[in-house]
């Protein structure tokens, strides 16, 4: 089945690439005007323009499954799970394409929304074939990863470490934290510390492992598939450690990246404000020099693992005479470290929690800032003006480990799933072997094995030094919807025990959720992929 499968592979991405051409040249010229994109016409045209960006998501996914099959075959691993898998992935998706992709639950994209073809759809999955990869699936419980992921041997022994760190230290707990909503234990974020996760894309010279984001996906999928909490305590130290050495200066590379990399300070990131949600020109926070020092007066919300971080990358308008993005610059701001008695014993610091259904551990806060005061030799690269720009450059990274994130979660679907399934019995069975409980998980297990392999491109393009926006946005965009259907199928695999509270996996529903919203919303990172897209060719 081999080689057949892995010409109908490159025929499905090719003819999806071929349709995603076509969508963007029948979106274009209606949202294009002298040579230019309109901003107006993108707002008003926005089902077409989000839908060509989920019609190239999916065309770079399938290219990615493509890629990902014919690499295993020349190494001989393509095996039985592998084949089965991209078959379901390549089949599916082709279908969706040509009949109507979903976007959300309630919004669907077909050929002709655009006014075009739709593209042909070739391969087809039978239920024998559903069922044998279900058989297969059955007998991988323990696997850390269903398929072969074709990483190299030093990421699998990463993953293995990493793995079995999480399921001793944070799985039979996350969920007495999750309903408690307590913090992180001190002695956990320690343990991560000193296995590297704080340090791990610092170069070398700053105390970290100079590892690259490939490394960081998979660290993140196993600490996320544990809990999404501890998955993203490291992201708070990537987007410092990232921003500190694009635009700091020597002098800030030198003080704070050794203590980010060991875990002596924990950051947190400090950019959104009430009424502005995406849009970050709309910022009012304001910081005026006086002498040495920045004094900083305003509201921010939405901060995560804000009352027990040491620093704060902060983005406030130093210059009140900009709007949009001039003006706003970039604070490495220090704080003391609060609780839950006093959450900010900082002069000039106030503020609450923001109680969340999801996504604990770290704890979501509002802070005011009314005279709080940052040494003016902290502000990032020692040049006001830069904050905006600073950020951008943190952007793929960011996203790139959203989407690993999402991996994570919906493994731990998936495995919450296909246990609980395996273990319940009903008419004399386990409910595994009624297909419309197995044709879920496999279904779960196929999509997983593409993201995976969408978030691994882009890392390995940001890991050789090209431009990643574009993947990396998808990466992200489809993974949450991944990890969102897988959360909400294993639920309904639990049935009614899945709405308890004590199953785990009303935890995980929750956690999934916030992926669509966070680092960029579904919605907002659609536009940022169309309008790439469509960027392309107009002058």
């Amino acid at each position: 089945m081999s080689a057949e499968l892995l010409s109908n592979l490159a025929i499905a991405a090719a003819a999806a690439a071929a349709y995603a051409e076509a969508a963007k040249a029948a979106v274009r010229p209606l949202v294009s005007a002298a040579g230019k994109l309109d901003r107006a016409a993108l707002d008003r045209e926005q089902h077409l323009v989000h839908g060509l960006a989920w019609v190239a998501t999916y065309a770079e996914t399938l290219r990615e499954v493509r890629d990902w099959a014919g690499a295993l075959s020349e190494r001989n691993a393509f095996g039985e799970t592998e084949q089965l898998l991209a078959k379901l992935l390549a089949a599916e998706y082709a279908a969706q394409l040509a009949g109507g992709l979903p976007m959300t639950q309630v919004e669907t994209i077909r050929p002709a929304d655009f006014g075009i073809s739709a593209p042909p759809v070739t391969l087809r999955v039978t239920q024998e074939e559903k069922s044998q990869l279900a058989s297969l699936l059955h007998d991988s419980q323990g696997r850390a990863t269903f398929e072969n992921v074709n990483l190299d041997a030093d990421l699998d022994l990463i993953r293995e470490q990493f793995r079995r760190f999480a399921d001793d230290r944070i799985v039979p707990f996350a969920h007495g934290w999750h309903c408690r909503d307590e913090f992180i234990p001190l002695s956990v974020v320690e343990e991560m510390g000193a296995l590297g996760v704080f340090g791990l894309t610092i170069p070398e010279e700053y105390g970290g492992s100079g590892l690259g984001k490939t490394a960081m996906c998979v660290v993140s999928e196993e600490l996320s598939r544990a809990w999404i909490g501890t998955g993203s305590l490291g992201t708070r130290s990537e987007i410092a450690a990232e921003l500190i050495l694009i635009g700091g200066t020597q002098a800030q590379k030198d003080e704070w990246l050794p203590r980010i990399a060991s875990g002596e300070i924990l950051p947190t990131a400090v950019f959104t404000e009430p009424n502005t949600g995406s849009d970050l020109g709309a910022l009012r926070a304001r910081a005026v020099r006086d002498g040495d020092k920045y004094v900083v007066t305003g509201n921010k919300t939405w901060i995560t693992h804000a009352a027990r971080a040491d620093m704060m990358t902060l983005l406030v308008r130093t210059d009140s005479s900009t709007t949009g993005f001039n003006g706003l610059s970039m604070l490495l701001a220090p704080k003391q470290r609060g609780d839950d008695a006093n959450p900010f014993p900082t002069p000039g610091m106030s503020g609450g929690e923001i109680e969340v259904i999801g996504y604990r551990g770290m704890k979501e806060y509002e802070i005011g800032f009314d005279g709080f005061e940052v040494p003016a030799a902290n502000l990032l690269g020692e040049a006001e003006g830069h904050g905006f720009r600073q950020l951008m450059a943190t952007f793929e990274s960011a996203r790139i480990q959203t989407a690993a994130r999402a991996v994570g979660v919906a493994q731990s679907a998936l495995e919450l799933g296909l246990k609980y399934a395996i273990e319940r019995k009903q008419f004399g069975q386990e409910i595994f072997h009624f297909p419309r409980v197995s044709n879920k998980l496999t279904m779960i297990a196929a999509e997983l094995m593409a993201v995976r392999q969408l978030a691994y491109f882009s890392a390995r393009r940001k890991d050789s030094g090209k431009r990643c926006d574009l993947e990396a946005g998808m990466a992200k965009l489809l993974a949450a919807r991944v990890a969102w259907a897988a959360a909400d199928n294993a639920l309904q695999i639990h049935g009614g025990n899945g709405f308890a509270v004590e199953y785990p996996i009303s935890r995980v529903l929750a956690d999934a959720r916030i992926l669509n919203i966070f680092e960029g919303a579904g919605e907002i990172q659609a536009m940022v992929i169309g309008r790439r897209l469509l960027e392309e060719g107009v002058n």
